[in-house]
């Protein structure tokens, strides 16, 4: 069945594409295109354009070494600096955590009128059962093109059924504009969907599937990563013009996952907060998932245990993201002020660092060999660099000097 192969070439791009389109993502695609139209789709290529740039240069670290990306870290500058990356980016997922279990639970408990506690339980327990699969990484790629394929398919139908402005939705994409109060929810999409640590775990899924056992006629190449950061982007576009399309008309102010599920109406009528609930669990499962993977992953190769997804170890450590980002969500009920604020004051130390890192690394030509990036990736990541910089230093603004 050579014509399906393409399907798993794209693994690895769509499961940083999947944990990155999680429910706080999709709250605040919506509530940009709710609140300012079709005035900020230029954002979306902009922050996909260096998503997919950095996502390349991981791709490119994890076939030019089969030494993982953290061991070659630790070779260049010390096994302690490795460790803190790898601890820093294990906390920073188990605090998001929290929000995608918060997801999950509101999805089904409205969607089936029971509690939400018992699902944020139950689907935290299928996640955790996933990882004793004997092929784990070949059915996390399952889980997340189907969970991908749902919601594509959902807002597809609504995109046709809304006829959108056409004009104006090129004008959009093509015209950037930055209407008056609407920088903070550009620096939120930018930073949520620009994801340097899901793009960090994409070499350790590339060299995952260097490890397990490929037909001879499915090779891994270059660019691979490509089309499931594309069907990122492609979400993220849908999305904000359907709620520009219907939710801005209606004045309606995105706040509730009710709020979001209009944008579904159109194409579904009475059945659209059932459709959307469908697609908020999708966005939230996939990011449990995706999510604890990177974290207990990179976590299990700090502490020096190795990343092998087959490893005990390291499934143990993926297991405790999920288990301690549920039992946080159980004893809170939503994400609060004070996790967020922790899990962004780490990001603004680590992200900077682990750019940086990766840039040098795919510069290097002992570690990298032919696999070096070229001037395209060296020209187009220093840019996104300075993006990163630019951010971290609104979100200090943000959170040290307001």
């Amino acid at each position: 069945m050579k014509r399906f192969n393409w399907i798993h070439t794209i693994g690895p791009g769509l499961i940083v594409g999947a944990l990155v389109f999680g429910p706080s993502k999709l709250t605040i695609t919506s509530k940009i295109g709710a609140n300012f139209g079709y005035d900020l789709l230029w954002i979306i290529i902009i922050a996909i354009f260096f998503m997919a740039v950095y996502t390349l240069i991981a791709e490119r670290i994890g076939l030019g070494t089969d030494k993982s990306l953290l061991t070659v870290i630790g070779e260049k500058w010390g096994r302690k600096f490795a460790a803190i990356v790898g601890i820093g980016i294990f906390l920073v997922c188990t605090s998001f955590q929290t929000g995608n279990s918060v997801g999950v639970g509101i999805a089904i408990g409205e969607l089936t009128n029971t509690n939400n506690n018992i699902w944020i339980i139950f689907f935290n327990c299928v996640g955790i059962a996933l990882l004793f699969f004997r092929n784990f990484y070949k059915v996390l790629e399952k889980v997340m093109i189907f969970l991908i394929g749902m919601m594509l398919l959902a807002f597809l139908i609504t995109l046709f059924e809304v006829n959108p402005n056409i004009s104006k939705v090129i004008s959009g994409f093509v015209i950037p504009k930055v209407p008056i109060g609407s920088m903070g929810l550009i620096i939120a999409f930018i930073a949520s969907c620009f994801s340097i640590v899901g793009a960090f775990y994409t070499s350790y899924l590339v060299q995952e599937r260097k490890k397990i056992n490929v037909s001879s006629d499915e090779k891994i190449s270059r660019n691979s990563s490509l089309t499931g950061i594309i069907v990122l982007g492609l979400l993220s576009a849908i999305l904000m013009i359907c709620a520009a399309a219907i939710l801005q008309p209606l004045g309606v102010e995105v706040k509730t996952a009710t709020d979001m599920s209009l944008a579904l109406r159109p194409a579904f009528g009475e059945a659209a907060s059932a459709v959307f609930l469908i697609g908020l669990f999708a966005a939230g499962f996939s990011s449990v998932v995706g999510n604890a993977t990177i974290g207990g992953t990179l976590m299990s190769d700090a502490l020096g245990f190795g990343s092998s997804f087959n490893s005990n170890k390291t499934k143990l450590l993926i297991a405790l993201v999920m288990t301690v980002g549920a039992i946080i969500a159980l004893l809170f009920g939503n994400a609060p002020l004070e996790l967020i604020v922790f899990a962004q004051s780490i990001t603004i130390f680590i992200v900077p660092i682990i750019g940086i890192a990766m840039f040098i690394i795919a510069n290097d030509k002992k570690v990298m060999k032919e696999n070096r990036i070229g001037s395209f990736l060296k020209v187009s990541g220093f840019l996104g660099l300075c993006i990163i910089i630019v951010l971290v230093i609104f979100n200090f603004i943000d959170i040290f000097l307001k």
